[in-house]
């Protein structure tokens, strides 16, 4: 997302804008992703063939999805298309608009945390989106790692991190496993929970393992991670944990990927 003022989109990219004000020639449109920029749809590129009244296809307040076709800084002049952008662009476009608004509430909430000036807030900014190519990917990226993996200065990594974590909330996956477990030695009860115990100790960060009990000799080893290699890594080192402590202690275990 692109904050900083006095910044020029290029030609061919496309825009997220307000349109300010409709004229019979054409519509003139702020460019929401370029602070203090605007920009003008001539009449010929508002939609394909003849346009017997403009306000048919824009209005004021409208937003708009715009092709960039010309720049000049000099003149100060921006010429969009609203006609050369498809369905399915705009679809996308305004995606990718809304979740970049989302990461730039969560910037502001770090700089408000951290009581940072507005120069330092923009160059958080700069940092996130020059380390990682844009701000919702930076958070992105950020919320799947361990804070010493984040790549931004020390002042702001912390607070970046939290708000990270709290903010996007990756999908689970669940998968469950059962372990049959006996034990007729003296204080076999007892043997099969410390199994169990050391089967819990596979659990890693950012995931869920329970060990629950449906009936002799069957536990249910259940498992909720990030993805599915992440969980079955779990659940196979968790069952055989299980199944190595069991026989050191003079009992069995079987495990069954699916309930039989």
């Amino acid at each position: 997302m692109r904050l900083a003022k006095n910044s020029w989109p290029r030609e061919g990219e496309l825009i997220v804008g307000t349109v300010k004000k409709v004229l019979d020639f054409g519509a003139f449109v702020t460019l929401d992703e370029y602070p203090g920029q605007e920009g003008m749809i001539h009449l010929s590129e508002v939609a394909s063939g003849w346009i017997k009244y403009i306000r048919d296809y824009v209005r004021e307040g409208q937003k708009v999805v715009c092709k960039v076709l010309r720049v000049d800084p000099v003149r100060r002049h921006i010429d969009l298309s609203l006609k050369d952008v498809n369905q399915y662009q705009r679809k996308a476009k305004i995606q990718e608009w809304k979740i970049n608004l989302r990461a730039g509430k969560w910037v502001t909430f770090v700089a408000n945390n951290l009581k940072l000036t507005d120069e330092e807030s923009q160059n958080l900014r700069e940092e996130m989106i020059k380390n990682y190519g844009g701000l919702y990917q930076a958070f992105e990226e950020i919320s799947m790692g361990s804070i010493d993996e984040v790549k931004l200065d020390e002042r702001y990594r912390d607070e970046v991190y939290r708000v990270a974590c709290e903010s996007i909330k990756h999908p689970k996956v669940e998968i469950s496993g059962f372990l049959d477990l006996t034990c007729f030695e003296e204080n076999g009860v007892d043997k099969i929970k410390k199994a169990l115990k050391s089967a819990l100790k596979a659990k890693k960060d950012n995931t869920e393992l329970d060990i629950t009990y449906v009936g002799a000799p069957r536990f249910r080893l259940h498992v909720i991670a990030e993805d599915y290699k992440r969980a079955e890594a779990i659940l196979k080192d968790a069952s055989n944990r299980a199944l190595k402590e069991i026989k050191k202690l003079g009992g069995k275990g079987e495990f069954h990927r699916h309930e039989s």
